[in-house]
């Protein structure tokens, strides 16, 4: 079975693209409001200072995440796996591991397992699930299309 994580990423940077992502304007808005997400990968502080713990990028900070995107892009991978770490062999409820895992990415690492028994995501995140389903075919064509 070809492994998916990689067009799960995929698909969650193009949900993430909705923003632009210019580093000056990314600090600027952060002043304003100081829980912003930062970088292309669009990574909130908390979820970024608990998956580089547990990786390799532990010496890194958030605030590089706007003038770094291999080390956004990273980030998201390793948060995406860890979100997946979390997730039970057996759900009752009705998504796809790459479902709960966009939705853990997008409401948080706390939420993912409240998904996996079944919980309904508010509009918001159903919102994101549904730009996840529209950008899934177009990540796949860009996965496949990497050497």
């Amino acid at each position: 079975m070809r492994d998916s994580r990689p067009v799960v990423l995929m698909a969650v940077l193009y949900n993430e693209s909705c923003k632009p992502h210019d580093p000056e304007l990314e600090r600027a808005w952060q002043r304003y409001k100081p829980d912003a997400a930062f970088g292309i990968a669009n990574m909130h502080r908390a979820a970024f200072d608990e998956t580089k713990r547990r990786h390799d990028f532990a010496n890194r900070r958030w605030e590089e995440l706007p003038d770094d995107r291999d080390l956004a892009i990273e980030a998201a991978a390793w948060h995406l796996h860890d979100l997946a770490a979390q997730l039970p062999a057996h759900r009752p409820g009705t998504y796809t591991k790459n479902e709960l895992l966009a939705l853990g990415y997008n409401t948080g690492s706390g939420n993912v397992l409240a998904f996996a028994r079944g919980a309904h995501p508010g509009s918001q995140a159903q919102s994101y699930l549904d730009r996840l389903h529209a950008n899934w075919a177009k990540a796949g064509k860009a996965i496949s299309a990497q050497p």
